[in-house]
């Protein structure tokens, strides 16, 4: 069984790489081939370019990236017209996807299409769930509310659940992260993550180093920790070695959940991550930053009320968003010491980390079983 899987950024990186494991868990023949990170080539991918090419984000930021992720995509097309897979599947970056995808349908290869995570057609672009049906077989969704924006229109649709339940952050080691880092006792941690997207970190890591140079003179019995992936690595190290901060970098998953597990504190950017710390009840702010024409553009053409995954699903803000002007020191700074009081921010999320656990629990199986046992069934109607 060949299984082409397309992810074109870290988070669908650890998703390909869940899927993987379940799918070799009931066929371990299958073989993989694709374009993934080093998530998914420790599971066996050997993936067909660098993703960091795609992992790119905002209107401003897309623009000069073109001609090379044009060459991207007509590579893709022809490794899978070589290869002749059982089944094609793109895992989120729905942008980059659905040319792969129009460009498969064009050469009529009767290779079944399917998407794992839904574009978010509720937050902008609605249009697109009534075209979707044309270009894919299938879609997998991680949330509950979202097949009944695609099922309408023709598009078979399986909600398939979240893989933050399923993330090795619930089983993380604090106290073998203290003792692997020579942290001592009564030293308090920070977690601060500045995104995986090179453009993310250009934008979000000088304002979070300002942030711990300021709040480590008012509390010097904090240590700060900056979980990394390596399509940043060498930028996260080398603007904090300029910093002259005393910063703990990690770059490993194992690292990264037992420094959430170890932490007091967190600022993030923006995305997967914060979920992760909801479910290890780490007291936390979003923050995000974009080019001026992006933040124009999303300001007019984004109906949604939060950006973080959890105020999403609540449908209220327990976690304090900091985006564009509002991602600053002072900000960042008011909320950390909020969350040092224990008070009524921290009881709010607290009590909304635990609602979320509940909303995205399944019971025995894991999502990226569930996913596994829809690729597997369609493969089958082949």
């Amino acid at each position: 069984m060949k299984i082409y899987l397309i992810a074109g950024e870290p988070s669908g990186d650890s998703l390909g790489a869940k899927l993987m494991r379940a799918i070799v868990d009931r066929c371990p023949d299958a073989e993989f081939y694709g374009i993934g990170g080093e998530s998914m080539e420790n599971e066996g991918l050997k993936s067909l370019f660098d993703i960091s090419d795609l992992a790119v984000m905002g209107l401003a930021e897309v623009v000069p990236s073109i001609p090379l992720i044009l060459k991207r995509i007509k590579q893709t097309v022809a490794d899978i017209e070589e290869k002749k897979p059982d089944i094609v599947i793109t895992i989120d970056s729905w942008s980059f996807s659905v040319r792969i995808h129009k460009a498969l349908r064009k050469k009529h290869l009767g290779i079944p299409q399917v998407h794992y995570v839904a574009p978010q057609v509720w937050a902008w672009k609605k249009k697109r769930a009534k075209t979707m049906y044309k270009y894919i077989d299938h879609l997998l969704t991680l949330f509950p509310y979202e097949p009944k924006y695609f099922m309408p229109y023709h598009l078979d649709t399986t909600f398939v659940g979240h893989p933050v339940i399923e993330s090795s952050v619930i089983w993380g080691k604090g106290e073998d992260f203290r003792k692997r880092y020579n942290i001592e006792d009564g030293t308090k941690i920070m977690v601060v993550l500045p995104g995986s997207r090179k453009t993310e970190v250009s934008r979000l890591l000088p304002v979070f180093l300002d942030f711990v140079k300021v709040f480590k003179q008012k509390h010097p019995e904090f240590c700060f920790v900056i979980p990394t992936v390596h399509t940043v690595e060498d930028q996260v190290r080398r603007m904090v070695e300029e910093s002259g901060l005393p910063i703990i970098i990690v770059n490993n998953e194992s690292d990264r959940h037992d420094a959430f597990v170890a932490a007091d504190l967190a600022v993030a950017a923006s995305g997967t991550v914060a979920l992760e710390l909801a479910m290890v009840d780490v007291p936390h702010v979003i923050t995000y930053r974009v080019a001026p024409l992006t933040a124009w553009f999303a300001k007019h053409f984004l109906h949604i009320q939060f950006v973080n995954l959890s105020n999403i699903l609540l449908g209220r803000e327990v976690v304090p968003e900091l985006l564009q002007n509002d991602c600053n020191v002072d900000r960042i700074a008011y909320y950390m010491e909020e969350f040092l009081k224990k008070g009524s921010l921290y009881e709010r999320q607290m009590e909304g980390f635990a609602k979320v656990k509940e909303l995205l629990g399944l019971g025995e199986q894991s999502p990226s079983a569930n996913a596994a046992d829809a690729i597997l069934k369609i493969i089958d109607k082949k």
